[in-house]
């Protein structure tokens, strides 16, 4: 059996950017242990899977440990192929997902996430939460699979050393860190080591979280932000309601075949 792969940097406005996903066309869905399995062999923050449905595509998103239930960058690399590579027409794609249905709405070269927005709500900064980290937080928040720790500035957020063996055994997806950007509105990182990731390099899903906090903080529905890993990416992030527009750009790295023995 053949599968088709493409690997998409998302959320970067040129190559070796932004945040890297594979994404794999399928006819019908595989077995979850292939789909792992094809992850891990990839070794990327995530692997995403879409299958045409009546309606939209059905999509899903394994890291090299997990399967998660909504991602980012991975779902931008899946229109971004849609769009470029398979012949799609039209200006938008409806996903649906295990986060219910995600609208990506394309314009010139400018690709828009609509994603519900996460309700977090303030924590108790406790030892576990604190001791991972170089500098300490001021303030820390627990959304629906995310810890998000709120720091004094962006050096902190880009000078941050994290203890990935503590943040492992904090209980949630990942924990991200943050701060209010010197240049654009906030900036951040994201750590997941408990999910298969050491760091992410630019974390859509994240600014579902990130971007209402600092829309109340900041006073205003429209942000900048930039995710300040090694790789770094560019996010614009707008509030509509209950829901989050999260746009960026995509780069084609790679186009080729899976060979799995029938």
């Amino acid at each position: 059996m053949e599968l088709k792969i493409y690997q998409i940097d998302a959320f970067a406005e040129e190559i070796f950017t932004g945040n890297p996903a594979a994404v794999c066309p399928l006819d019908a869905w595989l077995p979850d242990e292939i789909l792992q399995k094809i992850a891990m062999e990839n070794n990327l923050a995530e692997t995403a899977y879409y299958v045409k449905e009546k309606e939209g595509y059905r999509i899903r998103w394994f890291t090299p440990a997990v399967e998660v239930d909504l991602c980012g960058h991975a779902t931008l690399a899946s229109a971004f192929v849609l769009f470029h590579h398979e012949e799609y027409h039209g200006n938008q794609i409806i996903f649906n997902s295990r986060s219910g249905p995600l609208k990506v709405t394309k314009q010139n070269e400018l690709f828009t996430l609509n994603f519900p927005i996460d309700i977090s709500k303030e924590v108790e900064l406790l030892p576990e939460l604190i001791t991972p980290f170089n500098f300490k937080p001021v303030k820390a928040f627990k959304g629906k699979t995310d810890y998000m720790l709120v720091f004094e500035n962006e050096t902190q957020i880009r000078n941050m050393n994290s203890d990935l063996g503590l943040i492992s055994k904090i209980k949630a997806r990942g924990v991200m860190v943050t701060a209010k950007g010197d240049k654009v509105d906030f900036v951040s990182r994201f750590f997941g080591p408990q999910s298969g990731v050491n760091e992410d390099p630019v974390t859509g899903s994240a600014h579902t979280t990130l971007a209402p906090y600092w829309s109340d903080v900041l006073g205003k529905t429209e942000l900048t932000a930039i995710q300040c890993s090694a790789r770094s990416g560019n996010l614009k992030c707008k509030l509509v309601r209950d829901r989050v527009e999260i746009s960026g750009h995509g780069k084609t790295f790679l186009i080729g075949k899976i060979f799995i023995p029938d």
